[in-house]
């Protein structure tokens, strides 16, 4: 009884003192907000929640400004759509996914990154070069993939409240309930609205649309480690309306009259999909998954007198399966996979509709020796009802030839059929005149569009005044063997689609370099290089209103996290773009001309967040603030029906200085 009572009162004191010990002791290990590992195959890097949350990030569009591989442009003076590139291509040529199910294709490609709340993002994952063959076969330049908050790991309550001086208002709230211990649901709910008519640059019309979208997501997750079994089960619908044009314009008395130029995008959709995933018991490196997806896109619109409708059906499945050869060295991945899409597109009373569908199976085979070297070789054939049978290979090496270093290569093909219409739609904006050169190809008369890229990267981490610091160097080449040219250097009052007729490439070189100055204080800078060439009927000329010369900086600060969690945290982003060749104006009246190549200029955004407790902060932050503004932004304003209007030239800012501020409250 003795030794009993001594054994637990020695017991008692070790677990005392231990407690005692763990309570004193804190261990820091801060992650960054833009994740690279030295381990991976592909050149991917992570964007977390915690990077979204340095920049207002009202959508998903918005999620690049503080990333110094995606360039954001405005992709016109009146939308005020953000457009993404990277390697210096525009994002018909990038794979957007959602949870690996393509996303940003077809009729959402113009306004469908606005589609997703940024509050709804996990995370981003950025892959340059040649993507998946488990993906598909369309990505030429890279994959963008967002994963969404998962409600198995949400909290109960979110809240966020978003204001700025250009009168757009946004709130966003997050309900998620755990069902029980193998099932949890989050209901997402998202409005937004832009109330004012602004003018900033006192051009008769509306510098940002006014407009409304309200965004609903109610998301299912299953889970049961013990039988292997998980699932997601999405319902998501959006409706988003826009107004902008003139000033006076007034739908209700003005739509499709010489009145005043005006525009309306009304967009509705659907969404449904599942995921479905076993992994066999006993063997963990061996599993199966289902993807399903159904989607309804219904767009209708009008430009002045130019009217655009057009409606998307898809239906996507992939089934995957997962294992090994011999050992956890030798994996593969093998499956089959099918899309379907129906188009209803109108384009000023001409009917382009189609139906599109393909099946194809995939083979990737992963080598990975746990140490210094892996690779990825993967493979698919696809049948395509336009673009007939076709196989496409992808390549992904790693290599670490010392410590703290990786080189990487990769090269694949990619191949897709251009949307004209709906991956233009800027230039409805206009009084240019559209027509197709090429009658013999099979979608809008046109070939499919065909493309190799090669890449390499090197990356390395160091010390630097005892701090840690990495550099990145990368370098990538798309070659094209066809491609849909969408000539606006022939004429002013034309924009002219026909298959190349020559050479086309984009060269992109990036030098990246990320220091901690102090604790706490990071900095990081890239500079990117493009050399983007193409034939057109009238010359060789650089991708008009691609900057060839780029360069980003970017400061972070944070202070120490106080005991109730009150915490500052300060950021600067700069973004200076070099000169811009811009379209054909020659023959427009002097003042209607633009000269060959843009001025160039820099654009300053910064926010503060105040933390005053883990479940409550509130932020304030400008963009532009230096106040930028790109003149003659619209040609032709005083005469919007005639023959030398135009919206689409567009290569810097056009509303100036923007303020914004808003809160962030949870329940945890």
């Amino acid at each position: 009884m003795k030794k009993s009572m001594l054994f637990f009162t020695l017991l008692f004191s070790i677990v005392a003192f231990s407690q005692k010990e763990i309570e004193e002791v804190k261990i820091e290990n801060k992650k960054k907000g833009i994740q690279k590992s030295l381990k991976k195959t592909t050149n991917t890097s992570v964007v977390s929640s915690k990077e979204l949350l340095k920049a207002a990030c009202c959508n998903l569009a918005e999620s690049f400004e503080t990333n110094p591989s995606i360039d954001v442009n405005f992709s016109d003076a009146l939308t005020g759509t953000k457009q993404i590139k990277m390697l210096g291509l525009t994002s018909p040529y990038l794979m957007i996914t959602e949870e690996n199910i393509p996303s940003v294709r077809g009729a959402s490609q113009a306004y469908g990154l606005s589609f997703t709340p940024g509050t709804w993002v996990e995370s981003i994952q950025i892959t340059k070069g040649a993507g998946s063959v488990v993906n598909g076969f369309e990505s030429i330049s890279g994959q963008i993939n967002t994963e969404l908050i998962k409600p198995m790991n949400d909290i109960p309550f979110y809240l966020n409240v978003y204001g700025s001086t250009d009168s757009r208002f946004e709130v966003n709230t997050h309900f998620n309930k755990k069902v029980s211990d193998k099932w949890a649901t989050s209901l997402y709910v998202h409005g937004n609205a832009r109330v004012s008519k602004n003018d900033m640059n006192h051009d008769h019309f509306l510098d940002n649309p006014l407009g409304k979208q309200i965004n609903l997501l109610n998301r299912w997750q299953y889970s049961n480690p013990e039988s292997g079994w998980v699932s997601f089960i999405n319902f998501k619908f959006m409706n988003d309306e826009k107004q902008t044009g003139e000033i006076d314009f007034d739908p209700n008395r003005d739509k499709l009259t010489t009145n005043f130029w005006g525009s309306e995008i009304n967009t509705q959709r659907f969404d449904f999909s599942s995921k479905v995933g076993y992994v066999f018991e006993d063997m963990p490196y061996q599993s199966i998954g289902f993807q399903n997806a159904f989607s309804n896109h219904n767009q209708e619109s009008y430009f002045g007198l130019n009217q655009y409708n057009i409606k998307q059906q898809s239906y996507y499945s992939n089934l995957i399966f997962n294992s090994i050869i011999n050992n956890t060295r030798n994996k593969f991945a093998t499956g089959l996979n099918f899309t379907y899409d129906k188009y209803a597109e109108f384009v000023t009373l001409s009917n382009v509709s189609r139906i599109d569908n393909s099946v194809g199976a995939f083979f990737e085979y992963t080598f990975d020796d746990n140490d210094k070297f892996s690779y990825i070789l993967g493979g698919r054939f696809d049948y395509h009802n336009r673009l007939g049978a076709f196989f496409t290979p992808r390549l992904h090496v790693r290599y670490n030839p010392w410590e703290r270093s990786v080189f990487r290569f990769s090269a694949g093909r990619g191949k897709r059929a251009a949307n004209i219409y709906a991956e233009n739609q800027n230039l409805f904006g206009s009084s240019r005149a559209f027509s197709v050169l090429d009658t013999d190809g099979k979608t809008y008369g046109l070939n499919p569009e065909i493309a190799w890229n090669y890449g390499v990267s090197f990356t390395q981490n160091f010390k630097l005044f005892g701090r840690n610091a990495d550099a990145t160097l990368d370098f990538y080449r798309t070659d094209f063997q066809n491609q849909v040219i969408v000539d606006v250097m022939q004429s002013p009052q034309s924009v002219l689609f026909y298959n190349l007729r020559g050479n086309s490439f984009a060269n992109s070189l990036q030098l990246e370099f990320n220091y901690e100055i102090i604790k706490h204080f990071n900095f990081r800078a890239a500079y990117k290089y493009y050399d983007i060439s193409t034939d057109y009927l009238s010359g060789n000329f650089q991708r008009p209103l691609q900057a060839k010369h780029r360069f980003f900086g970017n400061l972070e600060y944070e202070t120490h996290i106080k005991d109730k969690g009150q915490q500052w945290k300060f950021d600067f982003t700069v973004n200076w773009l070099g000169r811009q060749q811009l379209p054909n104006t020659a023959t427009n009246p002097v003042e209607d001309r633009l000269p060959n190549f843009s001025p160039s200029f820099s654009v300053m955004n910064t926010q503060i967040t105040r933390t005053f407790s883990s479940t409550f902060e509130m932020y304030i932050g400008g963009e532009n603030i230096g106040n930028y503004k790109q003149e003659n932004a619209i040609l032709g304003e005083h005469n919007p029906f005639g023959t030398h209007f135009d919206t689409s030239i567009v290569y810097a800012p056009i509303f100036g200085q923007m303020y914004y501020m808003g809160l962030r409250f949870k329940i945890k």
